[in-house]
């Protein structure tokens, strides 16, 4: 999962959210109307089971839906094909013909609990004896608003720090000098690294990852972007304001953000001509599923791993990643919540690995791991990955150290317009040279006011 813009767009939410207050929602204290699915324990699966925004494409997905299918019965699974339209979500649920089971991000779960569009999981946990204590507390937060979980999480998303030890040698830095540990130290390597020719970057030194790891520096400082109760920004801050001044600086050190991100999107990132490969990228945070990615298309590329640190050198990673929810209307709750049950399982993600394992084997190429969400799933895949070898040993090393100390913004019900405020502020610094702190205060200002009449609503 991307910490980027979503489909989850404030104005879909907000369109839709009109249509299903008068409808088929649930209330904002809890309680369903007459068309509202409930959960009932008792009941015998049977029927079919619809699912949306659930692809099921790669072995990962199939072995776990094997294991999900066969605890299911005679119910029928139909997966609704294509990306995730939260617009046509909202407008099936307002409709009274939702999907029976929704696949989402799981920063988007706040937002869709606040306006009815899903069902509180309690009846759902109980009933299915699902060990919350199992998940990742970040990704459990994540989708648990104002006390209540509305979603069951999957997978987990973690940023590691990656770099060309080729490129770091020839400029005569160290992988601590761009784990963000040192933030004069990662300014002056991205000075140091960067190469130019005229208005144009040839090689990137260093790439902070703006706009969409502002969440990630803010906390590496001490800070958060938002109060752990969901309840109040802090955009302004000022570990947000000098965490953007130093991220956006970066990019002003190597010939600004436009020149970065023009070679940025010119990159091969999925081929074999990736920036690693052809040595045009000093060091950047990405996700940890990009090192199965290089592993498997450019293995020769002179790779280094860590965290990516905090200002006091601890590791620390920003949590993202999917869940699993029942909406408002569903059809068929019980086979609902028993599929997120098996799919989370640990059984299931013991399936999956094995099948991972399988065709990295067949391919000639270590298993580097899964990150499951799920702690005990996650401990015994660790034990199971294959990359012996340097530099991989050390990124698979990274990434479980990283998962280890992860942290989340807190389930709201404007995550999507708190979002939106965000980036817009951090956009205007990096494309049109707005003042950090005053864009900042800006989304601020937006930000809260999207909080305060979110809270309001759900509470009123």
């Amino acid at each position: 999962m991307r910490i980027g813009h979503r489909a989850l767009g404030a104005a879909a939410l907000t369109a839709a959210a009109g249509l299903m207050l008068g409808g088929c929602a649930v209330g904002t204290g809890g309680q369903s109307n007459d068309t509202n699915a409930k959960y009932d324990p008792d009941a015998k699966l049977s029927g079919t089971l619809t699912i949306m925004g659930f692809g099921g494409e790669d072995e990962v997905a199939t072995a776990r839906m094997d294991l999900a299918e066969t605890e299911l019965g005679d119910v029928d699974v139909k997966l609704i094909k294509g990306d995730l339209d939260i617009q046509q979500f909202l407008s099936s649920v307002a409709s009274g013909e939702p999907p029976s089971l929704l696949y989402a991000d799981r920063d988007q779960i706040g937002s869709l609990a606040a306006r009815g569009a899903i069902i509180p999981l309690e009846d759902c946990i109980d009933g299915e004896g699902i060990e919350t204590g199992d998940f990742v507390e970040s990704a459990l937060d994540q989708v648990t608003l104002d006390g209540t979980v509305y979603g069951i999480p999957e997978f987990n998303s973690v940023q590691l720090t990656m770099a060309d030890q080729q490129l770091l040698d020839g400029a005569g830095v160290t992988i601590d000098d761009v784990n963000g540990s040192d933030r004069t130290a990662m300014t002056d390597a991205a000075a140091k690294l960067v190469q130019r020719d005229g208005d144009n970057v040839k090689v990137i030194g260093v790439d902070s990852k703006l706009p969409e790891f502002l969440a990630l520096w803010v906390a590496a400082a001490g800070g958060s972007l938002i109060s752990d109760d969901g309840r109040t920004a802090q955009l302004d801050s000022e570990e947000a304001v000098s965490s953007l001044e130093w991220a956006a600086g970066i990019y002003e050190e190597q010939g600004g953000f436009p020149a970065i991100k023009a070679t940025r999107d010119a990159a091969d990132f999925f081929g074999a001509g990736n920036q690693f490969a052809t040595n045009t990228l000093g060091a950047m945070p990405m996700e940890q599923w990009y090192l199965n990615v290089l592993n498997e298309v450019s293995p020769d590329a002179p790779m280094a791993f860590d965290t990516v640190r905090t200002t006091d050198g601890d590791p620390i990673a920003y949590a993202t990643g999917s869940a699993w929810a029942i909406p408002s209307g569903s059809d068929n709750p019980e086979a609902a919540c028993r599929w997120a049950r098996a799919m989370t399982s640990v059984d299931a993600w013991r399936a999956a690995a094995d099948a991972r394992l399988s065709a990295r084997n067949d391919a000639g190429l270590p298993f580097t791991g899964i990150l499951t969400g799920n702690t005990v799933a996650d401990e015994e895949i660790k034990g199971m990955t294959t990359a012996d070898e340097e530099p991989w040993a050390s990124g698979v090393a990274a990434m479980y150290e990283a998962n280890d100390h992860t942290f989340s913004l807190p389930a709201n019900p404007a995550d999507a317009e708190f979002e939106d405020a965000m980036f817009e502020a951090v956009n205007s610094v990096l494309t049109s040279g707005a003042d950090p702190a005053e864009a900042l205060a800006k989304a601020q200002e937006t930000a809260q006011k999207a909080l305060d009449d979110g809270w309001a609503e759900l509470e009123g």
